[in-house]
């Protein structure tokens, strides 16, 4: 065959109209409900890039689990040895890092014109059908990301994890979680190659010498992996932790039983007056997810300032600055710094600088807290994050090494929450625990802390057992009344249910709501008809 790259110009035709393309990806614009049934009688599909790749999610009586099975078009021997040729003529016709800048039309139009081009030189002729699948394949491996290309674009998939060649990819699903899937990399030198992919879209580098990556998609999905069989046994291995366009609004919380609208409109005080709110729990327990939906509550002329070490964060609101940290390159300097690092702690330093109204910490590990606590205490309300089963242990976590706060710098924490993960019905599900209003912090332990809401995990309800602090806080400090306060908190907890009823799940729908009552709130009530 004649060297591709030699083609002259008139050999190529000219780049199809849109009404000569032929192969499209239909967006994916309704999201599926799914039905609330027992594990043994789910058999569920729904389009991932339709009208080609699917999900398809079903008990599988005979392993007695459920199965995430992405459904593809099925090659023949022909069509098979097509692509590989199609394949190899387009490593050597196209620069494929110009492919992944985008998935638009015009890449589509690009994409298939060079696949004509290479078809005519093989003299080929196939079918429309089997162009069409021979597309999806070229598009799905050269454009998108191989193989986890389909399950990038569940919006329901949080991660997607990969433990070794030969050894199937799970999936944490939104409402299933953990599930196994029928994508396997059969190889090392296939795992190791995508390994490879992975870096270079995170724009890092791996090799033997440096084997683990750790960086973010160009879409903002945190990624981790391992590329040799000395640090992992089974091979090269990788984590991907989906960045989420559109985050789950507080209604969405309350379909899934996450938290209650009472809980909800609780928080949206405690956001709407400043106080410091922190989310904790274990890995995959929700506690960005909530601490996001919080978001939803801050006033909508607010300035905010969020810092994180990988984007997860997306928040509605025009005035807010997003900050990532990025590592540096070379060898550590002697107080253990890269060259060109940007870390959390000098983003946060920075971001007082800022005029910020609300200060959002992605998850506070190490001694950024001791800026963000400063700040605190001096009057901008700040959000985050931590890796904690209880306050008190996360009190400790603040007091030791390496953070070392001072109690009376911990006491200016107002709202702690408690996230959990755990099973209801053989289901895996995700529960707000507990509620706690910190009073005052005990320098050898002995900490006072109010608890309104507590999880009953019998009746998975959430019970008001308390008076809460918080809002004897409000009377003194705003001097509202308690029957102002009392009937504020049933107002949203009304509006926020109302929305539930009225099957508001989109987030700029949602969110818009939530500014208008802030503008209006008479209005809006009138509106849902709450008096």
């Amino acid at each position: 065959m004649k060297k591709l790259h030699e083609m002259s110009k008139k050999e190529l035709p000219d780049l199809p109209s849109k009404s000569h393309t032929v192969f499209n990806i239909e967006p994916n614009t309704v999201k599926p409900e799914f039905p609330d049934v027992n594990k043994e009688e789910i058999n569920f599909r729904y389009g991932l890039l339709k009208p080609y790749a699917y999900a398809h999610i079903y008990w599988d009586e005979k392993l007695k689990e459920l199965i995430y099975y992405v459904d593809e078009p099925e090659l023949n021997s022909e069509e098979k040895k097509t692509l590989i040729l199609l394949e190899d003529g387009i490593r050597e016709l196209i620069n494929i890092s110009y492919l992944s800048l985008e998935k638009d039309e015009k890449m589509i139009e690009y994409l298939e014109k060079n696949v004509k081009v290479l078809l005519s030189e093989l003299r080929i002729t196939p079918p429309r059908d089997s162009f069409l699948k021979l597309m999806y394949y070229i598009y799905r491996d050269f454009v998108g990301m191989g193989k986890i290309e389909p399950l990038l674009n569940d919006y329901f998939i949080e991660d997607i994890e990969c433990n070794g060649a030969g050894y199937p990819l799970y999936v944490v699903h939104r409402k299933y979680r953990n599930i196994k899937t029928n994508v396997i990399y059969k190889d090392v030198p296939e795992l190791a190659s995508f390994v490879e992919k992975l870096a270079q879209k995170t724009g890092k580098y791996v090799s033997y010498a440096t084997p683990l990556l750790d960086g973010a998609l160009p879409d903002g999905s945190r990624v981790n992996a391992t590329y040799t069989g000395d640090i992992s046994s089974r091979g090269p291995t990788f984590t991907i932790r989906k960045f989420t366009k559109n985050p789950w609004p507080p209604t969405q919380l309350i379909k899934f039983g996450t938290i209650s609208p009472n809980i909800l409109a609780y928080l949206w005080m405690a956001v709407e007056y400043g106080k410091n709110i922190m989310v904790i729990g274990g890995t995959g327990s929700g506690k960005t997810t909530l601490l996001n939906a919080l978001t939803f509550f801050i006033p909508p002329q607010a300035r905010i300032v969020s810092i994180e070490d990988t984007r997860e964060l997306n928040l509605e609101h025009s005035n807010w600055l997003p900050s990532v940290s990025r590592e540096g390159v070379g060898l550590a300097n002697l107080v253990g710094q890269k060259y060109g690092e940007v870390t959390m702690f000098n983003l946060l330093k920075e971001s007082f600088r800022q005029n910020p109204d609300y200060v959002i910490v992605g998850e506070i590990r190490g001694e950024e807290a001791y800026v963000l606590f400063q700040g605190m205490a001096s009057g901008h309300p700040s959000f985050g994050t931590m890796h904690a089963d209880s306050v008190d242990t996360m009190v400790k976590r603040l007091e030791t090494p390496p953070i070392n706060l001072s109690a009376s710098l911990v006491e200016t924490m107002d709202v702690v929450i408690s996230m959990t993960s755990t099973k209801r019905g053989g289901k895996s599900v995700r529960r707000l625990k507990d509620v706690n209003e910190i009073i005052s912090i005990g320098k050898e332990g002995g900490n006072i802390v109010n608890k309104p809401f507590i999880w009953n995990p019998i009746s998975d309800k959430y019970d008001y057992v308390a008076e809460s602090h918080i809002f004897n806080k409000l009377i003194k400090q705003q001097g509202l009344s308690e029957e102002n306060i009392i009937q504020e908190w049933k107002n949203r907890t009304l509006l926020l249910i109302a929305m539930y009823n009225a099957g508001m799940f989109d987030f700029h729908e949602v969110q818009k709501v939530i500014d208008t009552y802030y503008k209006s709130p008479d209005g809006v009530l009138h509106k849902f008809g709450i008096k």
